[in-house]
């Protein structure tokens, strides 16, 4: 499995990508959040790197960042259905961020709005990965449209960190609120351990 390539960007497409790695060209499919970061022809760049083998094909999809591989290998090896293209579209459509949240509130009218994705299929997306992606994905969803300071994103931070421990959002939240007030210059690791002694 190739994992991530490093090499000079060739050629850089809305959808597709041709780096040159050790000598060899690499057509890699790309999402347009991809895109977007990438550097101009003639420079260095890594992408990580995700391979679909199939018996007519090999193709290789490339993501900038490791939450957009995650989102697409969730997609690809949990719901049915949905193929590579299909969760390539649903990459385009939103950010891991806005997809998870949208899936733990269980919004299928937004989500049925990604091109490709019909009522069906984000009902089935749903069902399959509401379970997967946590209650934590709501708050982080959440926090991202709201535009935090980075005071606010230190909390944020503690917030998302005790819940993925197994604390309630609403006792994480008021408890790390506290000792922020307390304590106003403490770092996410100093709020997190401070409220683990409290809760």
């Amino acid at each position: 499995m190739i994992s991530f390539l490093r090499g000079i960007v060739v050629e850089v497409l809305p959808m597709r990508l041709i780096i040159e790695a050790g000598g060899v060209g690499y057509d890699v499919h790309i999402p347009l959040s991809t895109y977007d970061r990438l550097p101009q022809p003639g420079t260095e760049a890594k992408i990580l790197t995700h391979l679909v083998v199939r018996e007519d094909a090999h193709i290789l999809f490339g993501f900038a960042t490791a939450e957009e591989r995650d989102l697409f290998l969730l997609l690809l090896n949990n719901v049915t259905g949905v193929g590579p293209k299909l969760a390539l579209a649903i990459l385009n459509g939103s950010t891991p961020v806005m997809f998870r949240g949208l899936v733990v509130a269980g919004d299928i009218a937004s989500l049925s709005k990604i091109k490709g994705v019909g009522k069906k299929t984000a009902e089935r997306i749903i069902v399959e990965l509401r379970d997967k992606v946590g209650v934590s994905a709501a708050w982080e969803a959440a926090s991202a449209q709201q535009g935090l300071s980075p005071e606010e994103q230190h909390v944020n931070d503690a917030v998302l960190a005790l819940i993925s421990l197994g604390y309630k959002q609403a006792e994480a939240h008021k408890t790390v609120r506290a000792i922020r007030d307390a304590q106003p210059k403490s770092t996410v690791e100093e709020l997190v351990k401070e409220a683990l002694k409290t809760l």
